[in-house]
């Protein structure tokens, strides 16, 4: 089994004949914590939605905990979890049916214990029987990344994904995916414009600009980074 939740391979992607992304390889190892910053307009969510399979890239491959995307997509998903744009959960679903049917696509019997324990700690059992169309937007992202960790996967994919979190949900969450990494190795995905994310919680960055990953900062730099007080805004100004 290899030791990289995510490999990318020479991928590219385009809507008709627009070409968005162009010859992108990634390579993201277990208990690994990567963002992936860029302006708007620069690939990431065309990225994401390859790698989650939402999008069938025109070259170049895809293989998640060693399973390829386009030759067993089950194997590759069942190691896939995803938190959708919280205005793509399914409005006239509450959260409860939410939970039985992501657990149902694992082939799961329920949602396990451990991330109804995370769901108590972000607050969020008291809206278990509510429809999501009236949730709040904070609500609906905590539904979104609750709904994508079921099922223990090894990568963790994720959207701007602390947009409208208070502060107190927004620590509880970070803890919770460090452990992850940590203590089942995992792999979390995150594409954020939030740099200060980078400067305390990632691992690994990559830049993707017009479609190419055009610069990648490993645990070292990122750790040097940390140990001189610079800023990560500085490390992109170089």
């Amino acid at each position: 089994m290899s030791s990289f939740n995510l490999e990318v391979h020479a991928l590219r992607a385009a809507y008709g004949r627009r070409v968005v992304l162009e010859d992108v390889s990634l390579r993201l190892a277990a208990g690994e914590w990567f963002a992936l910053v860029g302006p708007n307009g620069s690939g990431k969510s065309t990225l994401l939605d390859c790698i989650v399979g939402k999008l069938a890239p025109t070259a170049g491959d895809i293989r998640i905990a060693g399973h390829s995307l386009s030759a067993d997509p089950a194997a590759a998903k069942r190691q896939l979890g995803y938190a959708c744009a919280p205005e793509g959960l399914p409005a006239l679903l509450t959260a409860r049916q939410c939970f039985e049917v992501h657990a149902g696509a694992k082939r799961l019997p329920c949602v396990d214990a451990g991330l109804m324990t995370l769901a108590e700690d972000l607050e969020f059992l008291p809206y278990l029987e509510a429809f999501v169309d009236t949730l709040s937007l904070g609500t609906r992202q905590k539904l979104a990344v609750l709904l994508g960790l079921i099922g223990d996967p090894k990568l963790i994919v994720l959207d701007e994904a602390f947009n409208g979190l208070d502060p107190a949900s927004s620590l509880v969450l970070k803890r919770h995916l460090r452990r992850r990494l940590d203590e089942r190795g995992a792999t979390v995905l995150l594409a954020t414009h939030a740099l200060d994310i980078v400067e305390h919680h990632a691992d690994h960055a990559g830049l993707l600009q017009d479609g190419a990953l055009t610069r990648e900062w490993t645990k070292a730099d990122i750790e040097a980074m940390r140990s001189s007080g610079r800023s990560f805004d500085a490390m992109l100004a170089q």
